[in-house]
């Protein structure tokens, strides 16, 4: 006798929320994650364990829009919609480029990408150094969270049973005058989960770094960001010495661990990560003459 699932799909986000407020559900915007997470053998449907309660077709969590300098992208928001909105900062618009094909980026969500928490997520890297906050929403009110805190591990987010992540905040990311890098490294260009995933930040204020961000992907459990070794580079001037260049390499070697698997090898993976690192210090494009 076949299993059956019990799923909802509710017409407003009150009604799903008191659902999840009842009940241990499984979340499903796209699905791009979750179906991958519970496949079974060919022919055979997938096993979820938990009741379903789909989100996707839900409007409140479609909405991308400004407040004050502050960028709000709603949680359901799929990569082809953020491709197409102008508000959108083309940083993240070019790691969307990257990810999977176009099928999949006609289904699959920002907040899907942020709650799967794969040490590999395509976006991460970016929203980290964007210093990303995450709105959560219960039938007891909302919650803020950093991105940083909301990461735990793969598969691990701060987010409890009867929370729905409703919008990605990236606070001042419209007045930032930065130069922002995105580097992702994997079989090939686009549609082949990363190897290796860099994001750097940097803002220049008379020749010297007034602000910088750097985080790596797929080098370690969650997201590599370390701001005790950003603050060092805080004052210095620009173009940076070799000898702070080497510095910073060597400080960020210390808290790179990634590993081996079938995709990459360890060894290649730090100094990948590493050469990206030199390469945005580097960087002249930032760097007046």
């Amino acid at each position: 006798m076949e299993e059956k699932i019990t799923a909802y799909c509710f017409d407003r986000l009150d009604q799903t929320l008191c659902q999840l407020n009842r009940e241990d559900c499984a979340i499903i915007a796209g699905g791009t994650d979750i179906m991958v997470l519970h496949k079974s053998r060919r022919g055979v449907p997938s096993k979820i364990p938990k009741p379903i309660v789909f989100i996707d077709h839900l409007s409140e969590l479609k909405q991308v829009y400004q407040h004050h300098n502050d960028l709000h992208i709603g949680a359901c928001s799929t990569y082809s919609e953020l491709l197409e909105n102008r508000l959108i900062p083309m940083p993240l618009k070019n790691a969307i480029k990257t990810i999977a094909a176009p099928a999949i980026r006609n289904r699959g969500t920002l907040g899907g990408n942020i709650c799967n928490a794969s040490p590999a997520g395509d976006t991460l890297p970016l929203l980290y150094v964007y210093n990303a906050k995450l709105l959560l929403r219960s039938v007891t009110g909302d919650r803020l969270v950093a991105i940083s805190d909301f990461i735990q591990g793969p598969r691990r987010v701060q987010r409890f049973q009867n929370e729905i992540l409703i919008e990605i905040i990236l606070p001042s990311v419209l007045e930032e005058d930065a130069h922002v890098v995105f580097e992702k490294v994997g079989n090939r260009n686009a549609d082949a989960i990363a190897k290796v995933l860099f994001a750097g930040f940097i803002r220049i204020s008379n020749d010297r770094i007034d602000d910088i961000r750097i985080a790596f992907g797929a080098v370690g459990a969650t997201m590599v960001r370390s701001t005790v070794i950003e603050k060092k580079l805080v004052g210095k001037t620009i173009p940076l010495a070799d000898a702070d260049i080497t510095t910073i390499v060597a400080a960020f070697d210390k808290v790179i661990r990634p590993i081996d698997d079938q995709r990459s090898t360890a060894t290649y993976r730090k100094t990948v990560a590493l050469n990206l690192l030199r390469y945005f210090l580097s960087l002249k494009q930032y760097q007046t003459n």
